[in-house]
């Protein structure tokens, strides 16, 4: 028995949406990308921590891929122009994010242009571990002493940081917090005039990596008392941890990732996850890593997501409990 007309006028649109289905789903595991130049946008300025990390990492995997990736640096409104265009942007495979722990914060103080959703989470690249810098001004060797400095001098102990709802805001707010003691925020701009006045004492200390601050420690201008990490630094070994310091499970710490816009097809976000694994355990990406105070940590898409959730609640609580809003 042949089938009726509108039988057959189904099974012709049954077996189309079969064919653009499938030639959906090749086009998306297809092997040859990328077929393109690839964008990885940062939504900072050059030079910073974001902006270096992202350029080891992506000069090692255009190799790997055998493809350009040309990294474009998006800076403006707390990393929000960077981010809103990222979220906007076609979820091809060829537009990706890369963000600091900032991007937890964010949600907590700024009214954005862009939600969360739009963005997937595609691997965790790096953590950047932070030292407490002291002023040579402030009498102290230990975060003991600066407590005992803070408590017998109640409102003369002020900390940096390189803007309202940076992660060094975090931490600094919630030491605050943990030990008691009034401790003033101070934002500023960049790292350089921060230095100047910590140099000064103008500033008693700021949360920061071992980049700028360092060097200035080795010179005996500075002084470093504590990390801001789950474990002593390799070739700091004699400065302890601030969890080491008198406040257990203390561990907040920036991390770097890499994010697409929703919708990016599984394969790829896979395949580029993969991928910068790899690159991760190379030996001139880790050696320029550690030259930088910077820790090669991978974490696959879940895992990411997982702490990128996790420090969101964490600085959500923070921002709460210190009453933080912007100016």
């Amino acid at each position: 028995m042949f089938p009726s007309l509108e039988q057959y006028k189904l099974g012709i649109c049954a077996f189309i949406a079969a064919a653009s289905f499938s030639s959906f789903a090749i086009a998306q595991t297809s092997p040859q990308w990328p077929t393109k130049t690839i964008k990885v946008v940062v939504p900072y300025p050059p030079g910073a921590a974001t902006d270096t990390i992202t350029r080891i990492v992506m000069e090692k995997l255009a190799s790997r891929l055998k493809q350009n990736i040309v990294v474009e640096n998006k800076p403006g409104a707390n990393s929000s122009v960077g981010t809103n265009f990222v979220a906007r942007a076609e979820p091809d495979g060829y537009t990706f994010l890369s963000v600091l722990a900032a991007y937890s914060i964010n949600p907590h103080l700024y009214k954005l242009p862009y939600t969360t959703d739009a963005l997937t989470p595609v691997a965790k690249m790096a953590d950047l571990p932070n030292f407490l810098y002291v002023s040579n001004t402030i009498p102290v060797n230990t975060i003991d002493e600066l407590l005992a400095y803070g408590r017998k001098h109640p409102g003369k102990l002020n900390y940096a940081s390189s803007g309202t709802g940076s992660s060094a805001h975090m931490m600094g707010a919630s030491l605050a917090l943990r030990s008691g003691i009034q401790m003033e925020h101070v934002p500023y701009k960049g790292s350089a005039s921060i230095l100047t006045d910590l140099l000064s004492g103008e500033v008693s200390m700021v949360f920061s990596s071992m980049v700028v601050f360092m060097p200035h420690v080795k010179e005996g201008k500075l002084k470093a008392i504590a990390l801001s990490f789950n474990q002593r630094w390799p070739s700091e070994p004699n400065i302890p941890t601030v969890a080491e310091s008198g406040f257990p499970g203390f561990s907040i710490v920036s991390w770097s990732g890499l994010l697409a816009p929703h919708g990016t097809p599984t394969p790829i976000t896979q395949r580029m996850a993969k991928e910068i694994s790899i690159v991760l355990e190379d030996p001139e990406v880790q050696a320029k890593f550690a030259k930088g105070g910077l820790i090669a940590d991978f974490q696959n898409a879940e895992n990411f997501e997982d702490l990128i959730r996790r420090d969101s609640q964490m600085y959500g609580e923070i921002i709460q409990q210190a009453n933080i809003r912007l100016n």
